[in-house]
Order: structure tokens, then sequence, then C-alpha cells
């Protein structure tokens, strides 16, 4: 008997080219994780990671480091349902752990126009942390706006817009496996936004 159902919707139909596997991202991550606990040898670390983007990111990487880990989130507004960074972005949500004289990794999903990170290094720096290093999932440096490299970094990409794995377009395709570029017909601001 044949069945009439549609087959299920998948989230990659919308993308037109997948630039980093599911498979690619666990190597990166356990590589990472290594050069992090080599950076940091013994020492607490107090990781940072920037929501909603670097979630799925920060989780899976800090599964890879032994280390003593606190955990704390900070939320910045820059893209707003918008395929390009806009403006300065914005604090939304800030620290509630006390980073002074601790070593803090700072983690997000995307190096672009280094605005971002710029402006919560700096926000961080203020706090007079031991340390600050950051760490990012991917690195597109043929955006950047702002002199800024990351200390760790998972992927160089080519200046393309892209979505999965925490990276989202108007809040979706975050939880897409993998890291693809959006078809353009989709990289307007959607009526469902």
């Amino acid at each position: 008997m044949m069945s009439t159902a549609k087959p299920a919707y998948a989230q990659t139909d919308d993308l037109e080219a997948i630039l980093v596997s599911e498979a690619a991202i666990k190597r990166r991550l356990k590589k990472l994780g290594a050069d992090i606990t080599a950076a940091y040898g013994k020492e607490e670390i107090t990781v940072i990671a920037i929501i909603n983007g670097a979630i799925l990111f920060s989780a899976d990487l800090l599964r890879q480091i032994p280390n003593p880990i606190r955990l704390d989130c900070i939320r910045i507004s820059s893209y707003r349902n918008q395929t390009r960074s806009h403006g300065k972005p914005q604090l939304l949500h800030s620290l509630t752990l006390d980073i002074a004289n601790r070593h803090v990794l700072l983690i997000d999903d995307i190096l672009d126009t280094g605005k971002t990170l710029s402006v919560v290094v700096n926000l961080i720096k203020k706090q007079n942390p031991a340390s600050v290093r950051t760490c990012v999932l991917l690195d597109k440096k043929g955006r950047r706006e702002v002199e800024f490299e990351a200390d760790f970094v998972g992927f160089q990409i080519p200046d393309r817009f892209v979505v999965g794995y925490g990276l989202d377009f108007a809040e979706r395709y975050r939880n897409l496996p993998c890291v693809g570029i959006l078809k353009p017909h989709l990289q307007n601001p959607p009526e469902w936004a």
C-alpha cells in the first residue's frame, strides 16, 4: 500500500549549500577543547556565552574542556531580523557573575564586523578580570569593520549569510546540526518574524 503523506519539511531544504558539516563541527570541537585546555592549564575558567547564537556551540564546546568552569550569559542585539549587522550592538542582558580576578573566556557564534566582540570585551575588561580570551565558531574576515581577532576560531568562512548550529535568521534555523548558506530568496525579513 502506497502512502500519500507528504514527506516532512526539512530546514536543510532552505540551504543553498552546507559550508560546515555536523561531522566537521564535532571534529573541530575536540581540537578547540584541547587548545583551550592547553591555554588555561588547570585554571578555573569563567565562560561567558553570547546568547542566543552561542548556546549550542558553548554547550558542546564546554563538554570538551575538563577544567572547572563557571558559566554566565550575556545577551546582545545586532541583527534584528536582518542579514547584516546594523549600528552599534545593544546590551540586552548583562552578567550576573563577579568576574574580577577571574580568567574569562568569551564565546560567540560568529565574528564578522568585530563590533559585538569589541563592545563585550571592553565591558568585561572594566570589571578587572585576570585575563580575557575569545572563542568563536565562525570567523568571517571579509566583513571586519573593527580591528579584532579571536584567540580561538572554529572555521574561517566566506562573506555569505549563514544559519545553523546556533546561528539564525529571524530566530529560525538555530537547531540545524550544520552551518549552511541560506537561499537568497529567503534572506528577506519574513512575514512570520
